[in-house]
């Protein structure tokens, strides 16, 4: 009977993960088939050197290897952003969740027909910039051992994609955020939106206000390689609406780019900041719009900007420690950063409301 039980017990194991495998590598854009020998191959080896305590190797946790599955998923872009995707990764450059960049503190000067000797000397100190990714943390799952058993762990891999999945919206609308410029400026141009108004008294986005912007670009002397424009919803609807060319030239299916508009790599994103009309100051991240609150289009420049990815750990709390409920509790942690290297070369075009005519 022990013999029939053993048989059984390594028959369920090698079923639970080759399950599990296979699930958490299609996650991670691998062949199913390579996650199932891996799991299974890591699960024979910690068993046969006796590396887990008992009843562990043959439950199917294993926290590493869902660690290990989150870096290489968050490593793998979202193609649908691609406007992320064409910024320089600094992954390289993180040590402990930080990124020390150098200051390489003011220019030279220069002198034009000096005649006076010898020249003076002066010292353009190097600084470090230290640079702290965000920490992005998820409140615990619960998953109960019944809903484990009932669903042979599919349930577990179900949650870990929701936590990514999660993660990833936030690192996205804090990115673009971020790559707004915080005013207008001199050299971080907010235009407003110049077309006829919609129903709801909106001025809609024209092809003059993205003229406008790329010569606000041109006068800055912004590198032509690299310009991005970030459409919202509404300015993607009413370039679609008022311009047949757009249209037929609207999506790009394999590169997520819309088309090119004026020297500038054009993607959509609906989740992109408001900006106050009465002082085009950009609307923290996370506040409620307001009255006067717009949704704004951003753009920005590839050569000013930068994103990086550091360390990234799941938590488990097993059910095999709390025998009164008998659940499971995971949850995980994450560092991301997107900022601007420089504030210029940043660009916004707000969505402008029509004067409501008084004939009283």
């Amino acid at each position: 009977m022990k013999k029939l039980f053993a048989i059984f017990s390594v028959i369920l194991a090698l079923a639970v993960n080759t399950a599990m495998g296979a699930g958490l590598a299609s996650l991670a854009g691998l062949s199913p088939v390579l996650g199932a020998v891996t799991l299974n191959g890591v699960g024979f080896i910690a068993g046969a050197l006796n590396l887990m305590p008992e009843g562990i190797a043959r439950a199917g946790i294993f926290t590493e290897i869902w660690t290990g599955e989150l870096i290489k998923a968050f490593r793998n872009e979202d193609s649908s952003v691609g406007w992320y995707n064409a910024i320089r990764s600094y992954d390289q450059y993180v040590k402990h969740d930080v990124i020390h960049f150098v200051d390489l503190g003011g220019d030279p000067t220069v002198l034009v027909n000096n005649t006076s000797y010898p020249l003076e000397i002066e010292e353009l100190a190097d600084g470090d910039k230290a640079v702290s990714l965000d920490k992005f943390q998820s409140k615990p799952t619960r998953i109960t051992d019944d809903e484990l058993h009932a669903s042979s762990y599919d349930k577990m891999a179900v949650v870990i994609e929701k936590h990514k999945e999660k993660f990833d919206e936030v690192k996205y609308s804090r990115a673009i955020h971020a790559l707004a410029p915080a005013t207008n400026t001199a050299k971080t141009p907010v235009l407003k939106t110049t077309g006829e108004a919609d129903a709801n008294g909106r001025k809609r986005l024209t092809r003059s206000d993205i003229i406008a912007l790329k010569k606000a670009y041109d006068k800055m002397r912004i590198p032509k390689a690299g310009r991005i424009l970030v459409l919202c919803a509404d300015h993607v609807a009413d370039l679609l609406e008022a311009d047949q060319k757009f249209a037929n030239q609207y999506y790009n299916y394999e590169t997520g780019k819309i088309m090119r508009l004026y020297g500038f790599d054009v993607y959509e994103y609906d989740d992109t900041p408001l900006y106050a009309l009465a002082t085009l100051n950009k609307v923290a991240y996370g506040a409620v719009a307001g009255e006067g609150d717009m949704q704004a289009s951003v753009a920005f420049t590839t050569k000013r900007a930068m994103r990086a990815n550091g360390s990234t750990k799941s938590y488990l709390k097993e059910a095999a420690d709390d025998p009164q409920n008998q659940e499971n509790l995971f949850s995980m942690r994450t560092y991301s950063i997107c900022l601007p290297l420089k504030a210029e070369g940043l660009g916004a075009i707000v969505s402008d409301v029509a004067e409501v005519e008084n004939n009283g």
